[in-house]
């Protein structure tokens, strides 16, 4: 036999190996390829329809959806204009930290309701029915909030503000000035008009920004002025009415506080002493030469050694003394060329002391004057100092006055410049907007886009498809394959029985055919069931009639009665019995009798033609099975069929609506839930499972019946079923 396909229960209690988390991520990683491709082809037909639902849908829209136009116009947005004069502007240059934020405000002023304004009224938009007619807009008629006119202004502001673009991209300085509109020729004039009217109204302000400073400066210079001639006045007059006389130099500066001026008393006092001060050095000179020369020998005095009619003198008195010399040697002293020569000798020794005299005395008479001379500029210092420091006392408000003019003087200077200066650059228009291109009409539309509106359609409709898809799976219980019981029901396999075209009694006679080999398997499954094996008491159910739970019960117990247990098969549906039918028995009496003591356990056992195998019909149909099923006597019933059978099969009515096959569980050791392959079940399977795993009823595991393998190799890709095949004799020789 081949199971493959099968889950057998016993493989739950055999120990799990450790799982390391590479394990778990590579679980919760891993994408089951196969499965997204089943549930794709079972829902294909679903796909395919919403797909060209949403294609339809995506194409009538472009249809039906009025062509609308772009037109661009860019601008170049500079943070400084050219300049033709070297002036400062009256605006705060940006920086670079300020850069974002200078662009942004020129992007916040293209979106301004004031350019606007000016767009709108240039165009002529205001009361214009064509402008709303091309913008696809309903003409504003007269209402409680306001006149037409009122709402028409609005209108036309709104209009241009919800249909104007304006974008500047990252690392750029161009501007894109974008309007959509119906009107391809309107869309470019509307582009067009707002880069002018950008341009204008950022002169215009630059302009109105001159004219104020202007005005402004000429009022602060008028009063500049007048406080600058009142200052000097007050100036002047003090000045007079002191008697102060300041004398301009730059490079002199009083203790009076005047600023780069000095008084005729202190140009005085600065000379004077200058002078006293050469003839206090030359008083010095002369007195050191008088002193060393009054207390010298004349002889040694350098001023007479140096006078040249001396040394004339004392060459003469060489020349004598040298010729008395000569004639001393050749005369007596008596001689008259002797007497001569001392004569003339004396007399030059006389002209010698009296010009050395004179010397001396020149030299104490140039003592004596510069002495008196330092004493008279002296005298005439002291003097201007006395008058310097009285007009010092009175120069303190001069000087108080002299700055104040001064101060004025440098503020009216200053505000005249730079008077000048915007005068001058007055009549020149700097402006740092300009058009890189002006907008041309658009000939292609901006939308509808086809191509675009079906790429949308599609994945909408694609998303829409799966969500559908994922509904209809997680609402769908319907079991297809035998892996799907183990992800839907999250319940292991214990078989998976063949659909089969021959009759049910017939095929299960042949112990060759497809049919018995899946119920084989199942037998076995059932011995492995349980950690003690084979359960002794077991129920069979379903979810609703017809799904081929009586037939499993009877395969089940037939094929255990041939392993040679003793088993009696006891048909416990109350209410609409069929095993009777199966079996080919009576039914007159039976397990209904059994519980209301009618007839005793050995009238209703019924032999059948498989040796060990036992039969008990219903029996007639109670009022209330219920009642019946939970009655002491079934609970005795159930410990003597125990006590006389190796197995007890119970075939039961199904789950959901009856409270029957939950009764007959609690009394079972284990519970087989049969299920029909592709029976639409719409949550009732889960249904009734939930209600038998509400009252701890233990589930053995499920029966997959009337499966088509033929069918689920196609549609869902189950490949992983088939049954082995019997051969002939020949075939079985001719395979060797």
């Amino acid at each position: 036999m081949n199971i493959s396909g099968t889950a057998l229960p016993f493989d739950r209690n055999l120990p799990e190996e450790p799982r390391t988390p590479q394990d778990e991520g590579s679980d919760s990683l891993n994408i089951d390829l196969r499965k997204l491709v089943l549930i794709v082809r079972r829902n294909i037909l679903l796909i395919l329809a919403i797909m060209v639902l949403a294609l339809g849908l995506g194409l009538v829209a472009t249809v039906l959806t009025t062509p609308k136009y772009i037109a661009i116009a860019t601008v170049q947005i500079d943070q400084e204009a050219d300049r033709v004069l070297n002036t400062v502007s009256l605006e705060p240059s940006a920086t670079g930290q300020d850069a974002d934020r200078f662009l942004q405000t020129q992007l916040d002023i293209l979106r301004s309701r004031a350019l606007a304004t000016r767009v709108a009224r240039l165009l002529g938009l205001f009361g214009n029915s064509a402008f709303f007619t091309s913008m696809g807009a309903d003409i504003p008629g007269a209402g409680a909030t306001g006149s037409v006119r009122d709402q028409s202004r609005e209108a036309v502001l709104s209009l241009l503000s919800s249909n104007l673009t304006i974008t500047l991209p990252r690392e750029s300085r161009v501007a894109e000035i974008a309007f959509e509109s119906r009107d391809a020729t309107l869309a470019a004039r509307i582009a067009n008009a707002y880069a002018a009217e950008f341009i204008r109204s950022n002169l215009q302000r630059k302009f109105d920004s001159s004219s104020y400073a202007r005005d402004f400066l000429s009022s602060q210079l008028a009063e500049a002025k007048q406080r600058l001639e009142q200052s000097e006045r007050a100036v002047n007059d003090y000045s007079r009415g002191i008697g102060l006389i300041r004398l301009g130099d730059a490079s002199a500066t009083n203790a009076g506080g005047g600023s780069g001026q000095r008084s005729v008393t202190t140009a005085s006092l600065v000379q004077m002493n200058e002078a006293a001060n050469e003839a206090r050095a030359a008083r010095i000179a002369a007195e050191q030469r008088w002193r060393s020369a009054s207390s010298a020998a004349i002889t040694s005095i350098p001023e007479v050694l140096a006078n040249s009619s001396i040394q004339r003198v004392m060459e003469q008195r060489s020349t004598v003394e040298a010729q008395l010399q000569q004639e001393r040697a050749r005369h007596l002293p008596d001689h008259p060329s002797v007497i001569q020569l001392q004569a003339q000798a004396a007399e030059i020794n006389r002209q010698f002391n009296a010009l050395a005299q004179s010397v001396r005395a020149s030299i104490r008479e140039e003592y004596e004057t510069a002495l008196a001379r330092e004493a008279s500029l002296t005298a005439q210092v002291d003097q201007l100092k006395g008058a310097t420091l009285t007009e010092q006392d009175r120069s303190v408000r001069y000087g108080i006055l002299s700055r104040e003019a001064d101060t004025n003087r440098t503020l009216y200077d200053g505000l005249l410049q730079r008077f000048k200066e915007l005068s001058a650059a007055a009549g020149i228009s700097t402006n740092n907007i300009s058009i890189i291109d002006q907008a041309d009409s658009p000939l292609a539309p901006s939308t509808p886009k086809l191509g675009l509106n079906l790429l949308l359609a599609f994945v909408i409709g694609l998303g829409v498809a799966g969500l559908a898809v994922l509904v209809r799976e997680q609402m769908d219980d319907t079991i297809r394959a035998p892996e799907d019981v183990e992800a839907k029901l999250n319940l292991p396999l214990l078989g998976v029985i063949p659909a089969t075209k021959e009759a049910v009694n017939v095929a299960l006679a042949s112990p060759r055919s497809s049919l018995s080999e899946a119920y084989n398997a199942l037998r076995t499954s059932l011995a492995y069931s349980t950690p003690r094996g084979l359960p002794q008491l077991i129920v069979t159910t379903s979810t609703r009639a017809g799904e081929g739970k009586s037939t499993t019960s009877y395969a089940m117990a037939s094929g255990l009665a041939r392993l040679g247990r003793r088993v009696v098969l006891i048909d416990v549906d109350l209410r609409r019995p069929s095993l009777h039918r199966v079996l080919n028995t009576p039914n007159d009496v039976g397990f209904s009798d059994l519980l209301v003591h009618r007839a005793t356990l050995e009238e209703v056992l019924h032999p059948t033609d498989i040796e060990q195998l036992s039969f008990i019909p219903s029996g007639p149909i109670p009022p209330s099975p219920t009642e019946l099923l939970e009655s002491g006597t079934m609970r005795e019933l159930v410990v003597t069929l125990r006590g006389r059978f190796d197995v007890v099969v119970f075939d039961c009515p199904p789950v959901l609506g009856l409270a029957d096959a939950l009764l007959l569980a609690s009394y079972a050791d284990g519970v087989v839930f049969v299920i029909e392959a592709n029976r639409g079940q719409r949550g009732a399977t889960k249904a009734a499972l939930r209600r038998l795993r509400g009252h701890q009823i233990n589930l053995l595991g499920t029966v997959l019946t009337k499966f088509d393998m033929s069918k689920a190799s196609s549609a869902y890709g189950y490949y992983g079923y088939e049954y082995y095949q019997y051969g002939s004799s020949a075939e079985d020789v001719s395979g060797r």
